[in-house]
């Protein structure tokens, strides 16, 4: 197939494909599907062999967020049944981070609902990454804790963060139909800001809000227009108690393509398999890992994800292997830029702890859980093997439009256990 060829050679020369190229993609047919995560595997082993990077997910505060971004079932008005709390003490989090750890996370997401931080949240959280670096020798931390004001992005890199995840979310030009309580501007400023302050940019996006295939290739074309090191791809989880409650546009075929169309268009950076997957992918997920080379362990923010052990057996069934503390993940020319990143920040960098997904380590943000306006990398969880979220016999794909709410029973995290409001 000429331009499934013609991808992997731009891909292995970190060539830009055309808008063109990436719509085609999308629009490849099921008889095409393993041709094309074949031609996407090509480039993903190039700039990654075969490691598979583990993130893990501490939710620092929960629910109770000004924002109404309409996939989040922690937004304004949401009637999800979701656990709320406020901030964990930095000795709480040090322990929920340990259990990722301890399952083979390199890199520690910490989030936090709401606009945006003050200056005395930052401050906390600058506590938090401290505890936890004390505790975890080389473990990479990223915030994600909303829009950026001045100044902030630099106090979290003096803290020790390595990373900071704002994710776009969707196309500039349906944004405004998602959230309008802030602008994709400001998004993109946030992002901006922490590139500045020498913090590796993390950002992505949530696919199956009922956007178009040119939305998906305008905001993963934007994202490699902000030199993204990290690329989460989420895939919308439709929470009852939200406005995108009755959004079931995805199929497993669907999302490959669409992680495939990232990898050509981001093809030496982190591709991410995000909140949702195993909804959506659900037998597939082992697929996805010849294109994406990094994935969340265990549970989201507001719903559980896979089991933590049934993550690692699907990666080493799959012929692939958990990125180690000794391998840095990103390939040696996007390290290197970093590397002249201000003090103590920028992807790859090899002063200090390792960072980004580019730091001392081997290669290895749901969509519905997103905080601080949706900017979350994936899920979260105190508990390194949560049970998995209870599947539904399904047909293979469901007719186009319809209403699949039989597809899976997605259990809220926490509501009706005995699961404590910090855990």
């Amino acid at each position: 197939m000429d331009l499934l060829n013609t991808l992997v050679d731009k891909g292995l020369r970190r060539e830009l494909p055309t808008r063109e190229e990436a719509l085609a993609v999308l629009a490849t047919s099921d008889d095409e599907l393993l041709d094309v995560v074949a031609a996407a595997g090509k480039v993903r082993r190039q700039w990654f062999g075969r490691r598979v990077k583990l993130n893990y997910l501490v939710n620092l505060k929960s629910g109770l967020c000004p924002e109404d971004c309409s996939y989040c079932s922690q937004r304004l008005g949401s009637k999800a049944e979701i656990l709320k709390y406020t901030w964990l003490k930095p000795e709480e989090a040090s322990q929920a981070a340990a259990a990722g750890v301890a399952g083979g996370a390199k890199r520690v997401c910490l989030v936090a609902s709401g606009r945006g931080p003050t200056d005395r949240d930052v401050e906390r959280v600058g506590r938090t990454i401290e505890a936890i670096k004390e505790q975890n020798e080389g473990i990479e931390v990223c915030a994600c804790l909303g829009l950026l004001s001045d100044g902030q992005a630099e106090k979290l890199r003096d803290a020790g963060a390595d990373a900071y995840n704002h994710n776009l979310n969707t196309s500039e030009a349906t944004y405004g139909q998602i959230t309008k309580t802030h602008t994709y501007a400001d998004r993109v400023d946030t992002v901006e800001k922490a590139h500045a302050a020498g913090l590796s940019a993390c950002s992505g996006l949530i696919a199956g809000m009922g956007e178009t295939d040119e939305d998906l290739v305008d905001v993963v074309f934007s994202l490699r227009e902000l030199d993204a090191d990290s690329v989460p791809v989420n895939f919308l989880i439709p929470f009852e108690g939200t406005p995108l409650a009755k959004e079931w546009n995805l199929t497993p075929q669907r999302c490959l393509r669409i992680l495939a169309m990232a990898r050509f268009v981001c093809p030496d950076v982190e591709v991410r398999l995000a909140g949702g997957r195993e909804v959506h992918l659900r037998s597939m997920q082992p697929l996805a890992l010849n294109i994406v080379n990094s994935i969340f362990l265990g549970d989201y923010l507001t719903s559980e994800g896979q089991a933590g052990q049934a993550d690692l057996d699907m990666i080493a069934d799959a012929g692939f292997e958990v990125e180690g503390a000794g391998t840095t993940t990103l390939p040696a020319h996007r390290s290197d830029v970093a590397d002249a990143a201000p003090a103590g920040g920028g992807c790859g960098s090899k002063a200090g702890a390792s960072l980004c997904g580019s730091g001392a380590g081997a290669s290895s943000d749901a969509a519905g859980d997103a905080a601080g306006c949706g900017s979350a990398c994936g899920g979260c969880s105190g508990h390194a093997h949560a049970e998995p979220a209870a599947v539904a016999a399904q047909p293979a794909q469901a007719e186009p439009g319809a209403l699949r709410s039989d597809l899976v029973a997605v259990r809220r995290r926490g509501a009706g256990t005995d699961i404590a409001p910090n855990a």
